[in-house]
């Protein structure tokens, strides 16, 4: 299954989430809820106006850049569970670099592009610091990536809470968050008006889209890293630093992960939250990851479905009476559908218990 074509990643993918959907609208009959207003709510809050629309596209630019960042890994053989981690580190970089640096540089748009600039340039270097740490522990003294990024998970959501409920937080701060970004940092409203949404953090998303699929298939890097991961003593044999090949993955993985941190300061927040109310985009981007076959150019469409699905919910929530314990668990089965068994598969393959063989 992991070697199927583009068509039939398609078609298993589209398969996947029609059955998820109706395996969800009969939950939501049986529950004694009208499934024809649910589907009909959750296409109104996924595209049914320009607010919606957007909203949709404000989650699918942090799934892309989440989503990228896993598949990086994942196409090396490497699994990067900590990429929420690592975007929380990439997120209070990027503010705190802003913060610090705007009493030195000129008010208006040239230093707002700086400031932004040095902010993106902050969290891509936090988070790719953070994700080096687990892949040296990997590569050097043969720890679990799996369990060492999980655990760095809780540590920067401990640590990046207290400092945020503590030493970062205002004195006039009524919620738990870091000071304002000064006014002249922010991405421009382009097309549409919906402010926690810019035209230019889902073009940055692309971007590195882009960049990172060259990469992955047009460099010797790229190659090094896919065979590194899967075939350690074929490139070892070839004259490949596996070991530093693989912190070198991680790191990479890391820079993107902090990129969603960086962007969801700037274009969302406006500040830096409580990391435990941030939202679990690096978790739901393993699911946009496997959807996407690992695929850095498959991981658009995939996270178009998240987005909406996560813009919908909200919108669910408050135009109908399914309460959200529901659709939280319709979202779920989404994710178990089209992810699950291909997770299940890669484990097995790595553990050599089962699963296909490359």
């Amino acid at each position: 299954m992991l070697d199927a074509s583009v068509y039939e990643r398609i078609g298993i993918a589209v398969g996947s989430t029609g059955l998820a959907l109706l395996c969800g609208l009969a939950i939501v009959a049986l529950a004694g809820y009208d499934p024809a207003r649910f589907a009909t709510q959750l296409v109104v809050g996924s595209f049914g106006s320009e607010r919606a629309f957007a909203r949709t596209l404000q989650f699918t630019t942090l799934f892309i850049l989440a989503g990228v960042a896993v598949a990086i890994a994942f196409r090396a053989g490497v699994f990067n569970i900590g990429v929420q981690g690592q975007l929380i580190f990439g997120g209070i970089a990027c503010v705190l670099s802003i913060v610090w640096l705007a009493p030195y540089l000129p008010d208006g748009t040239a230093g707002g592009v700086v400031l932004i600039l040095v902010g993106l340039v902050a969290s891509a270097v936090a988070g790719g610091l953070y994700a080096a740490l687990p892949g040296a522990l990997k590569a050097y003294y043969g720890a679990n990536e799996i369990i060492t990024t999980i655990m760095l998970n809780f540590v920067a959501i401990g640590v990046v809470g207290w400092a945020v409920d503590g030493p970062l937080r205002p004195d006039d701060a009524r919620s738990v968050r870091t000071e304002y970004l000064p006014e002249n940092v922010g991405f421009p409203q382009l097309l549409f008006e919906y402010p926690s949404f810019s035209l230019v953090g889902l073009g940055l998303a692309l971007a590195v889209v882009v960049v990172i699929s060259v990469v992955a298939t047009r460099t010797s890097f790229g190659y090094d890293m896919m065979t590194s991961g899967y075939q350690l003593r074929a490139a070892t044999y070839s004259g490949v630093d596996a070991r530093r090949m693989i912190v070198q993955t991680m790191t990479l993985s890391g820079m993107v992960a902090g990129l969603v941190g960086a962007v969801f300061a700037i274009m969302v927040q406006g500040y830096f939250i409580d990391p435990s109310g941030l939202g679990t985009y690096g978790f739901d981007a393993i699911a946009v990851s496997l959807l996407a076959a690992n695929n850095p150019l498959g991981v658009v469409p995939a996270a178009l479905l998240f987005g909406a699905l996560d813009s919908a919910s909200s919108h669910v929530q408050i135009h109908s009476e399914v309460p959200v314990q529901l659709i939280d668990g319709i979202v779920g089965l989404v994710v178990l559908f089209v992810a699950a068994p291909e997770l299940f598969r890669m484990i097995a393959e790595r553990t050599g218990l089962g699963g296909d063989r490359r």
